[in-house]
């Protein structure tokens, strides 16, 4: 089975990679420049890189990359320097997410096509009644504002669960949404939630890049685990109990 992977040279999406490959999976990643990814890449079989910029694809041209694809994956993310954050595209995340799906459907697979989108706990799933604090909803409605990437976020998240939703014939999806972010060497054991348990604001939690990509890994290649996501925003924590 081969899956597309889209921010695949980012601190996640190399996570992401490395663990469908340890599940004999196939590969394509889109990247901007080949340099930025591992030299082992390149020597390995399983593995179809392209260079171009996401943002100057065009439905048709993504629609060939996916053609014999059974999933997608996104852990596209804004650069944090201040053209990453404030300059264009200002909606990397949400055009990325609405050219898969009109990729997926120009294609009309017979059988659906898994959608995997890293998103974060500050984003809420509207599907559900998650509670936040006053505090925490005046701060994430300054981010908002102030910091552009996490609308994108939002929308992208909600592009998904609002214009693809529960019941379309070409596209199943999943988003997943880990807390803060480290760097771990190994995967550990970790927590999956339906909302988030603790507030991403005052009360965060660590989620270690590898675990997100283990998990997103497990997401396309488990038919059960998918199952049991599908349609869903599962908050991924790493562990304490370990």
């Amino acid at each position: 089975m081969t899956t597309l992977v889209l921010g695949a040279s980012g601190a996640t999406g190399k996570q992401l990679v490395e663990q469908l490959l340890k599940h004999d999976q196939k590969v394509k990643v889109i990247v901007r420049s080949s340099a930025s990814v591992p030299e082992s890449w390149k020597a390995n079989n399983n593995i179809s890189i392209t260079e171009a910029s996401i943002n100057t694809i065009g439905a048709d041209e993504m629609a060939g990359y996916i053609e014999d694809c059974h999933a997608v994956a996104s852990c596209l993310g804004h650069n944090l320097t201040f053209k990453g954050l404030y300059g264009k595209p200002k909606q990397l995340v949400t055009d990325a997410v609405k050219l898969v799906c009109n990729a997926i459907e120009k294609n009309a697979p017979e059988k659906a096509i898994k959608a995997v989108l890293m998103n974060t706990a500050g984003n809420r799933n509207n599907d559900l009644n998650e509670p936040i604090s006053f505090g925490q909803k005046l701060i994430i409605g300054l981010i908002r504002v102030l910091v552009p990437p996490h609308s994108d976020n939002e929308k992208a998240a909600e592009y998904l669960r609002a214009k693809i939703g529960q019941n379309n014939p070409l596209i199943e999806w999943a988003v997943v949404r880990p807390d803060t972010l480290i760097d771990e060497d190994q995967v550990t054991e970790y927590d999956l939630h339906a909302s988030p348990t603790r507030s991403a604001i005052f009360d965060p939690g660590k989620t270690s890049r590898i675990n997100v990509g283990h998990f997103m890994t497990n997401l396309i290649t488990e038919n059960d685990l998918w199952n049991k996501w599908k349609g869903q925003m599962p908050v991924i924590y790493n562990s304490e109990n370990v």
